[in-house]
């Protein structure tokens, strides 16, 4: 995640710089001394995580944070003063930390902040993944991914079948693999792909999806287990 630090104190922005080469995962981009250059580095940079002063100078923390609007990053607060909690939360922010800032603590707020990363970046992902093209004879043809049931490996061709019908292209399933969203599909057999929910009967070796059988081998049954949760 990249990092910015808006501090007026010199020595807080030092502390968090050190706080931050805790955990490789985070990159610094920036340090500034004021909201109002924390605010043209926002406007200016992609910045993924702020940790966010509030009592600074001309415009504080909180003000920032308010003016920021679809362009707020996720926001941790560091303040001396817990007077501010309530108004902080009330942005949505990821935590609030008062300062001084233990390392155990520090690294706490910031596994939230992956938290809230991961969910934004899956959100992303399942709307970027809605739909895919796929060359059927001498038509490109727009396939919503919902409706696959399974994807199987033929030779030198994948069947992608759906409800009523199936595709047949010229590719490798690996190919095919690459390009599917993984939060849907999940590879149980070398020559099958699933949409994990067209699942309708799980039976010893077999999955049944829509009234044809798929077969389940060995090494991909626990990967399915797991994925399904079982009760």
């Amino acid at each position: 995640m990249d990092c910015l630090i808006i501090d007026d104190n010199q020595i807080s922005r030092l502390t968090l710089i050190q706080l931050i080469a805790l955990d490789p995962s985070l990159n610094l981009i920036a340090e500034c001394a004021s909201a109002k250059e924390g605010l043209n580095k926002i406007l200016t940079t992609s910045v993924d995580l702020l940790l966010l002063d509030i009592e600074m100078p001309g415009m504080n923390g909180i003000e920032l944070a308010k003016s920021l609007g679809q362009k707020q990053p996720m926001i941790i607060f560091t303040t001396s003063k817990r007077d501010y909690a309530v108004d902080a939360f009330d942005l949505k922010v990821v935590d609030f930390i008062t300062k001084p800032i233990s390392p155990s603590r520090f690294l706490q707020s910031i596994e939230k902040a992956k938290e809230v990363f991961q969910q934004k970046n899956e959100k992303l992902n399942q709307q970027a993944d809605d739909f895919l093209f796929i060359r059927d004879s001498i038509t490109v043809r727009r396939i919503n991914v919902n409706e696959i049931l399974f994807l199987e490996a033929m030779g030198d061709y994948v069947k992608i079948q759906v409800k009523d019908k199936f595709y047949q292209i010229h590719s490798s399933l690996r190919s095919v693999e690459d390009k599917l969203p993984k939060h849907i599909f999940l590879r149980v057999h070398r020559s099958f792909i699933i949409n994990v929910s067209k699942i309708d009967t799980i039976e010893g070796g077999t999955l049944i999806i829509n009234g044809n059988f798929v077969p389940v081998s060995d090494s991909f049954r626990a990967s399915l287990n797991k994925r399904v949760q079982i009760l």
